[in-house]
């Protein structure tokens, strides 16, 4: 056997063309393979470059060209001479007791499939897994170190904003905020990097990296505001971050004081999402992370199929995780057309379940007092728990202390029933509901269903991650592909508008609606979510998510300053729906992006699927590109206009 290698991303970065290697590992394949003649082989290649990259122009053909011209002289023979050959039986692993801290089922099964083995296991691996779930908190495990470059912080320049955590896809930088004893316990290349927060007097700040799990977008270099950045890349080799990782994910920060509810605090919560098989610069998941940081530990999700899917539980991993408690999301999806309805269920099913408990604890209250076995500290549990019923906020911590006096009671005269109700007791917090989907299912396939559920009144928050296309299945046009924009079935560009999901689904008064973008406003976003969740009743959040399909001419280590110009430029409209204000006697319209301060024009031409439309037909280009641009100016005055309502 021959081994050969060639360092595909040395000589794309030299040709221009970023990490983009496809050209050059095809030439090398048939270079080496010599399953046809070379110059044969080449001739079609650049053919494929002409009809797949044609429309961008001659610049980038002659990239690819130079590509496919240049690979066979990057490729190096290896020398294995000096190698020799040794065989070692690998130990079956049939019980838990596997390498250290290492769960059986990484060992057994996830690193098996990871190495395309997994059908080489027999089915008895799979024995006590026969309802097909899998656990939560194993992409942990992979530590895939894809990355090139990594980002490494300097302690001295840093100051302390944490966007670069919240606009990170992968969750792989983890701020902390450690007591006076924690740094005092921290390892010294810890405490040597330490420095007093500011804004939390007493308390110091680290910012953890875990480079394996990076995928080298950069996002979080571009988006941090500090002078000469507090983060630069570095060979992934030289990043000394790596031993310090598992330091860094031991720590949960501890209560931080009331009040302070900031972008920054909230990248201080345990992300309950990380690690994801999310393409470099996604700007779908960094809106799934937020959302677990703040109600992970109570959350239940139902997604449907999609780019949701694949990042958010591809077989065998799993990115949703759980805390030292146990606690995490449960998550479940379902198919493009009956997602929202698949959520529904998950939503009357525990909530059934959650109002007998609550008839049984108030037959049972009754008893207690009546034989006069009701302590004063049972009386005020019970209370703080039955009025807090709805609130999903504290729920946590009063139905502990509700469970904790019902283990005082249970040996008592009443313990049948009260063991009853204990077996149950995960059902006495008050979940998070949430349907996860991108816009192929929101807006299209699955719109009968959302319209369904928000209809009904239920207590259920949806987060549609919209990238303006069927994202995983090629790049196919939905109902949110705007005009202009070139996807497959509207290869000579859409020709009418986008769906207006929000403002349609505004119409049925009592559902909160909210359009957002994270790197346009963090701070609009952080409050839009945490106002979905706590309303009584059906929320919509849409989330403007830029796409590899998009074709970010600046790449998508810029996916984050994109959704800013997007915003900026009046392509996309940040606003709140909130009935809970009608209440109050106030417009519930808030309207939070101003006037467009940017040019609209510009921004379509910083993106491929609308640039190549230009190239294509600069005629046909023009006259939507003006439409797009009017219809864009209508729709903020019509915003505008019902904001300014009294």
């Amino acid at each position: 056997m021959r081994r050969f290698w060639i360092n595909g991303f040395a000589l794309a970065e030299k040709l221009g063309l970023g990490k983009r290697i496809n050209m050059i590992m095809q030439a090398a394949f048939f270079k080496l393979s010599g399953i046809l003649p070379v110059q044969e082989a080449y001739g079609y290649l650049k053919e494929e470059v002409i009809k797949n990259y044609g429309s961008q122009g001659e610049k980038v053909i002659n990239m690819n060209f130079a590509a496919i011209e240049q690979a066979e002289n990057s490729i190096h023979k290896v020398d294995t001479s000096g190698l020799s050959r040794e065989y070692k039986k690998v130990k079956k692993i049939t019980d838990n007791k596997t390498r250290e801290n290492t769960p059986a089922f990484v060992a057994r099964i996830l690193e098996p499939m990871n190495r395309q083995r997994g059908d080489n296991l027999p089915v008895s691996t799979f024995a006590g897994m026969e309802d097909g779930t899998f656990p939560t908190g194993t992409t942990c495990y992979e530590k895939r170190g894809i990355a090139l470059y990594v980002p490494e912080w300097d302690p001295d320049k840093c100051l302390h904003c944490n966007l670069c955590s919240v606009s990170c896809p992968h969750s792989v930088l983890r701020p902390l905020l450690l007591t006076g004893k924690q740094a005092e316990e921290a390892p010294e290349s810890i405490r040597l990097r330490l420095r007093p927060d500011k804004g939390y007097p007493g308390r110091y700040y680290y910012m953890g990296i875990s480079p394996l799990d990076c995928t080298g977008c950069g996002n979080c270099i571009d988006v941090c505001p500090a002078k000469g950045k507090a983060l630069r890349k570095v060979p992934l080799q030289e990043s000394g971050d790596t031993l310090l990782w598992n330091y860094c994910e031991s720590i949960e920060t501890e209560k931080l004081p009331e009040g302070k509810e900031s972008v920054k605090t909230s990248q201080f919560l345990r992300p309950y999402f990380e690690f994801s098989g999310a393409c470099a610069g996604c700007g779908e998941t960094p809106y799934a992370r937020l959302i677990t940081q703040l109600f992970g530990d109570r959350m239940m999700i139902s997604n449907s199929a999609g780019c949701a899917t694949v990042w958010g539980g591809s077989a065998p991993s799993v990115p949703y995780t759980k805390d030292k408690k146990g606690r995490g999301p449960a998550w479940g999806f379902s198919l493009f057309e009956d997602n929202a309805e698949y959520g529904l269920g998950m939503y009357l099913g525990y909530s059934t379940v959650r109002k007998e408990l609550r008839e049984k604890l108030m037959l049972l209250h009754e008893k207690l007092k009546a034989e006069g076995e009701c302590s004063e500290e049972l009386e005020k549990a019970w209370l703080d728990w039955e009025q807090g019923f709805y609130q999903g906020e504290k729920s946590r911590e009063k139905t502990e202390c509700l469970i904790k006096e019902l283990e005082i009671c249970k040996k008592g005269i009443f313990s049948a029933e009260i063991r009853e109700i204990l077996a149950r007791k995960d059902y006495l917090v008050k979940r998070s509901n949430w349907i996860f989907g991108g816009d192929g299912w929101a807006y299209d396939i699955g719109y009968g269903g959302l319209d369904h559920v928000v209809s009904t009144g239920a207590d259920i928050n949806i987060m549609v991650f919209d990238t303006e296309v069927y994202s995983n299945t090629g790049g196919q046009a939905s109902k949110s592909t705007p005009r202009a924009a070139i996807a497959k079935f509207a290869a000579a560009g859409k020709n009418n508008r986008k769906k207006e999901l929000g403002m349609m689904i505004m119409n049925y008064e009592n559902v909160y609606v909210a359009q957002i973008a994270l790197g346009a406003d963090p701070v609009q976003a952080l409050k839009a979510i945490r106002e979905a969740e706590s309303y009584p009743g059906p929320s919509l959040i849409i989330g403007y998510a830029p796409c590899v399909n998009h074709g970010l001419k600046e790449g998508m280590g810029k996916s984050w300053h994109q959704q800013k110009k997007a915003v900026q430029a009046g392509y996309w409209n940040l606003y709140r729906y909130n009935p809970e204000r009608i209440k109050e006697g106030a417009n519930p319209f808030l309207l939070d992006s101003g006037k467009p301060s940017s040019g609209f024009r510009e921004f379509l031409m910083s993106e491929v699927r609308f640039a190549s439309l230009m190239k294509k037909d600069p005629v046909l280009a023009e006259t939507l590109f003006t439409e797009a641009e009017e219809e864009a100016a209508k729709r903020y005055e019509r915003m505008k206009k019902l904001s300014d309502l009294s």
